[in-house]
């Protein structure tokens, strides 16, 4: 496997962790401290959406490299 294949493996994988997180923060917001935050609603919601747009931005990404290597 090729570095570029390798790099892009752990960008995706760290992004994943990223918006995997940010969900978690999203649910934590909603379970525990609606209404009260509510504040924080769109902050948060828009962080979770940038970190889940990244990752599909990067799967997208490694998922050409693999097709364009097969």
């Amino acid at each position: 496997m090729s570095d570029d294949l390798k790099n892009l493996e752990k960008e995706v994988k760290k992004n994943k962790r990223l918006a995997s997180e940010q969900a978690m923060e999203l649910h934590d917001l909603i379970e525990d401290r609606l209404p009260d935050a509510y504040g924080e609603l769109m902050g948060i919601a828009q962080a979770t959406y940038d970190a889940c747009k990244a990752w599909d931005e990067a799967n997208k990404k490694l998922l050409a490299a693999q097709a364009a290597t097969a």
